[in-house]
C-alpha cells in the first residue's frame, strides 16, 4: 500500500506504469501492471493522473467509479516535466508531477455517450 498522495499513470497497450508520489513531491513507488491488477491496486489512492487519450477515457470512467478524483491531462502540457530521456517510468513520473499542479489544464472526463458521439461525428461519409 503506497501512502502518496497523488498517481501518475502511463497507459500501453498491455501494461500500465504507475508512479505514487508523497506530499512533497517525491516519488517514493514506481510499478507497473497488467490491465486486470491495476484497479485493483488503486483502491488505495485518491487521486490520479493520466494523459488525456482514447484509451484513457474508458479507464477514467472506471477509476472515478471506485471514488477517486481523475485529472486528465493533455500530453503537450506533460512533456514539460520530462526530466530525462523518454521512458514509460518516466512518463508516468511526469503525468504525477502535471497533475498535482494547481494552474494546469485537464480535460474533462467524457460519458460513455459523448464518446459515442464523437465517434458519429468522426465518420466520413
Amino acid at each position: 500500500m503506497l501512502s502518496g498522495r497523488s498517481l501518475g499513470i502511463d497507459i500501453g497497450k498491455n501494461l500500465f506504469h504507475v508512479v505514487g508520489l508523497s506530499c512533497d513531491g517525491t516519488p517514493v513507488q514506481k510499478v507497473r501492471f497488467r490491465r486486470d491488477t491495476l484497479l485493483q491496486f488503486l483502491l488505495w489512492h485518491n487521486l490520479v493522473g493520466m494523459e488525456s487519450c482514447a484509451g484513457s477515457q474508458w479507464l477514467a470512467r472506471k477509476i472515478q467509479a471506485l471514488g477517486h478524483k481523475v485529472r486528465l491531462i493533455p500530453a503537450q502540457f506533460v512533456k514539460p516535466y520530462v526530466k530525462s530521456n523518454k521512458n514509460d517510468i518516466i512518463d508516468a513520473e511526469a503525468i504525477a508531477e502535471a497533475g498535482t499542479r494547481p494552474t494546469m489544464r485537464f480535460v474533462a472526463v467524457k460519458e460513455e455517450g459523448q464518446v459515442d458521439l464523437q465517434a458519429l461525428h468522426r465518420i466520413r461519409d
